[in-house]
């Protein structure tokens, strides 16, 4: 095999094809991101009208969101990040919850942002990729991301978790959901748009081993059976980041 016309030594071939398949990973990454950006910005007028709130949930989904709030507040925590926050249904229903929070948006799609600072103006929202985000370290006590990873590929995952590593203060806490299986899904037709958009399923085995790869403690995981309206099972996972001990 030749590299640009010549017969690389054994020692640089490795250098060659790591770098190669670094672009190659950056590039799909690129692609994806940019393509999950501008299908939300296409449906989120009709995303919003479809899903405006947690109805859609199942009684055990919001027992985990219910744990996880319940913990923000005993242990006196304010601020909260929903990574991956569309329109912004998540946010109101933690503020109803417990109304002291501080709430803050982030969110890939810009139409996503202006639909959720339009419904809650006094919160925060901020239009980034969660895995690389423009907050400073230990900013928050608590991050929600509910169905957001879904639109990560596998091997982005360390990159958000270590991300919300970097952003949580000791002893803060971050609840993850996702569509239970293996590999890659296309959604027909999302919310009625005739577009493309790409979701990964994941199992929680997995999602365990790389939340305790960037130091989290695991507190409580929950796989369910889809329901009669869902083609996978669900899995959620609630975890905390340790205070160090000397």
């Amino acid at each position: 095999m030749s590299i640009g016309g010549s017969n690389p030594s054994p020692a640089q071939a490795p250098l060659n094809m790591t770098y190669r398949s670094v672009r190659y990973v950056r590039a799909v990454r690129d692609e994806l991101r940019e393509q999950t950006r501008g299908a939300y910005n296409v449906v989120a007028a009709d995303y919003a009208a479809m899903i405006p709130d947690t109805s859609f949930e199942a009684p055990l989904d919001l027992a985990m969101v219910d744990e996880f709030v319940r913990l923000v507040g005993a242990r006196r925590l304010r601020r909260v990040l929903d990574a991956g926050c569309g329109a912004g249904r998540m946010v109101t229903y933690l503020q109803s919850a417990t109304p002291r929070l501080e709430v803050t948006g982030v969110d890939l799609s810009e139409e996503m942002i202006a639909l959720a600072q339009q419904a809650h103006p006094t919160a925060r929202f901020v239009q980034a990729d969660i895995t690389y985000t423009p907050f400073q370290a230990e900013q928050f006590d608590a991050v929600l991301a509910w169905y957001s990873i879904i639109h990560l590929a596998p091997a982005q995952m360390q990159n958000v978790v270590t991300e919300f590593a970097r952003l949580l203060t000791p002893g803060g806490l971050v609840l993850l959901s996702y569509q239970i299986g293996t590999g890659e899904r296309q959604l027909i037709k999302p919310y009625g748009h005739d577009i493309e958009l790409r979701a990964f399923l994941y199992q929680t085995d997995g999602v365990v081993k790389t939340l305790a790869a960037a130091g989290f403690e695991i507190i409580a995981r929950l796989d369910r059976s889809p329901r009669k309206t869902e083609r996978h099972a669900q899995g959620f996972v609630l975890a905390e980041r340790p205070y160090q001990h000397q």
